[in-house]
């Protein structure tokens, strides 16, 4: 069957769209909704975007078929989306180091275009380039809280309060978010000039939650001590990891988001559907509440020692 196509124009850019009435999610969700949502979000997305590079995880055939992480700019991308070549942090085929053109999404154009590609979730680094093409030190630290089978995003958020007294003692303002999948991420604006000091701190405190919470925490990666628990990952601010962007999508069966929430909201929940959040109601809650992650940038500090 032929694609569908339709051009139209974002901003300064025309843009070539296909398969708009595609289905996307199980539940209905288009395509073009997938483009609209992406397009009204843009005032708030994108400050989260900006100069970071951005992975894409595709699923072109929807979220019940085959899906795909993309570092590289993908074939065919319009000459107008921003790149940065950086050097992997891995090797391919015993050949060392290469280097990868990541995308970066910095306007409601590549954004609409990237929602075109079916690049659902968009995931980013801790850490911006510039000036030109070079990775600067992480300007913010991460705590993905990831339940195990038997627990839920309501242990998470009892994992979080102890995460906030933690953190909020050590002279960090700890912002949380949802993952859109099932558990919490917790962030921080630090300043470093030590890219391995994130991670270490991190791990720090996962230890520490460990130890304290035992029957409630695990800090190590091991799957088998996960049940009925929750994983403090501290690995996301290791240099080559990456984490789901503040209201990126996610593909999963509905249209869920990674949204940000109040502390009133964490201590609040108790149950699952507390803190799930769809794209619809996430463009509600942005019209009430406004951008819960925008104070993430003004509240940097030095990384605390450990």
């Amino acid at each position: 069957m032929a694609e569908k196509k339709l051009t139209v124009q974002v901003g300064e850019r025309q843009l070539v769209l296909s398969n708009l009435d595609k289905p996307l999610y199980p539940s209905g969700y288009t395509k073009a909704e997938v483009v609209h949502y992406s397009s009204t979000i843009a005032p708030v997305l994108l400050p989260h975007l900006r100069g970071q590079p951005v992975t894409f995880v595709r699923w072109p055939e929807g979220t019940t078929g085959e899906a795909f992480f993309e570092k590289e700019l993908p074939r065919g991308a319009p000459d107008w989306v921003r790149t940065a070549p950086l050097p992997s942090s891995g090797t391919r085929s015993g050949k060392g180091p290469r280097t990868i053109t990541y995308p970066l999404i910095e306007d409601v154009p590549s954004l609409v275009w990237a929602a075109n590609l079916a690049a659902l979730e968009l995931h980013v680094p801790q850490w911006t380039i510039g000036p030109g093409p070079k990775r600067q030190s992480p300007d913010r630290l991460v705590f993905g809280l990831d339940p195990g089978p038997g627990a839920t995003v309501v242990e998470c958020a009892r994992v979080a309060e102890r995460l906030l007294e933690v953190l909020t003692a050590d002279g960090l303002t700890p912002l949380p978010k949802t993952s859109g999948s099932k558990g919490l991420q917790i962030s921080c604006g630090v300043r470093t000039r030590q890219p391995g000091r994130t991670s270490a701190y991190a791990k720090a405190i996962a230890e520490q939650l460990a130890a304290e919470m035992p029957e409630l925490v695990v800090s190590k990666m091991a799957k088998n001590l996960r049940a009925n628990k929750v994983f403090i990952d501290w690995s996301q601010n290791h240099v080559a990891k990456t984490t789901i962007a503040p209201y990126s999508l996610r593909g999963r069966d509905t249209p869920t988001a990674s949204t940000p929430i109040t502390w009133d909201e964490v201590r609040a929940c108790r149950t699952t559907a507390e803190l799930t959040f769809t794209a619809d109601d996430v463009l509600h809650r942005v019209e009430e509440h406004g951008d819960l992650l925008a104070e993430l940038a003004g509240t940097r500090v030095a990384l605390p020692g450990r």
